[in-house]
């Protein structure tokens, strides 16, 4: 039963670019097999962007009714925003004056500056206020990372103690060998003898999960850290790439859907993991976990590498959710994703067609009765 995941859908003709994109999850090999013979780091990066643009410039071939649909849903998402703030935010573009009193002593932050007395913006967005600080929001801008951001990034080099990773930033991550657990589990000093098994670790196109510890103010790089069970290689699953505004820095960006059997992973970093669950064990003695290992059968120690076909369809669901409020550029929380996916079910609506235009369309009025249901429990 070796099949893979595109192989679900009968007529390939529906299939869309995003398919095809799928991470190699086959139920009788790794992942570390099917990229022995695939793409080199660059063209990865490239199949990445480029999945983004076509995202981003998709239109979806709309009839005179789906229009009229998808406009009064976007509406009434308008009006309902309106009236949770307690103030209409200010939108500007660059140039615009921005309507400040100088005498109360107002700091200009991003965005802003000084022409003829007055301040104006120097990038289109919202204008917010904090205090006496004023600055505008961008509304589409890149990644800009932070200490403690949790990022999903892929190795595109293996160099000296460390791993180079493309995480869509302006210049390319750094996860030092000494900034993550050793496989063994031991808290010891890094060796020469680990520095030659590196590549058993991470090697190149390997999708790896870490937090974002800092910056090296020399190059610009960006230095990660990998400290917990959490953290590390990801397999049997699949990377999407959507535009990092739409992905909100909060709490828990770990997500583990156990009605679908598929851990989720929301990188700040616009980098999103959808995958087969894993279970994270936690630290404990070495021994032990020798002497467990010896008690095992031959066939318990072999890996299974296969994952059940109710979990890849699930993970396909997911992934084509996630892509929907993308495309129409809603910000990707959890509650949003599973809201789509559990619409689709019950609409009994094929996995190949939510990407059609017609479930975009009820995808943007879901989302206005989630709103609207949000907006009732506050009051």
């Amino acid at each position: 039963m070796a099949r893979t995941i595109s192989d679900l859908f009968s007529k390939k003709t529906d299939i869309p670019f995003y398919i095809s994109y799928i991470h190699k999850i086959t139920p009788n090999q790794t992942l570390k097999q099917n990229n022995q013979s695939t793409l080199n780091p660059r063209r990865h990066r490239e199949r990445d962007h480029r999945e983004m643009r076509d995202l981003k410039d998709l239109q979806k071939s709309l009839n005179q009714t789906q229009r009229v649909r998808l406009q009064s849903a976007l509406q009434q998402l308008q009006e309902i925003y309106s009236r949770a703030s307690s103030s209409p935010a200010a939108a500007v573009s660059v140039s615009d004056c921005i309507h400040v009193n100088l005498e109360d002593g107002v700091l200009k932050g991003h965005g802003t500056t000084n022409r003829n007395d007055d301040v104006v913006a120097t990038v289109c967005g919202i204008v917010e206020r904090v205090n006496k600080l004023v600055y505008v929001r961008d509304l589409r801008a890149r990644y800009k990372p932070e200490v403690g951001d949790i990022i999903v990034g892929r190795v595109i080099e293996v160099v000296s103690k460390r791993w180079r990773l493309e995480i869509n930033y302006s210049h390319d991550a750094v996860l030092m060998l000494s900034s993550m657990n050793l496989p063994d589990g031991m808290q010891r000093r890094q060796t020469s003898t680990d520095e030659l098994n590196m590549r058993s670790i991470f090697e190149e196109n390997d999708v790896i999960c870490a937090e974002v510890r800092g910056f090296n103010h020399h190059d610009g790089t960006l230095q990660l850290q990998a400290r917990s069970q959490k953290y590390g290689k990801l397999e049997r699953g699949q990377m999407l790439t959507v535009p990092s505004y739409l992905v909100k820095r909060r709490k828990q960006h770990f997500h583990n859907l156990e009605q679908y059997g598929v851990d989720m992973i929301l990188g700040c970093n616009g980098f999103i993991w959808v995958g087969e669950h894993v279970e994270h064990g936690v630290d404990v003695p070495v021994e032990t976990v020798k002497s467990s290992i010896e008690n095992m059968s031959i066939e318990e120690q072999k890996p299974n590498n296969f994952t059940p076909l109710e979990t890849r369809q699930g993970l396909c669901r997911i992934a084509n959710a996630i892509r929907v409020l993308s495309t129409l550029g809603f910000a990707l929380s959890v509650e949003a994703i599973l809201k789509t996916v559990e619409w689709s079910i019950s609409s009994n609506v094929e996995i190949k067609d939510m990407l059609l235009s017609e479930f975009c369309v009820q995808a943007a009025e879901i989302e206005v009765q989630r709103r609207i249901l949000l907006t009732k429990r506050k009051n």
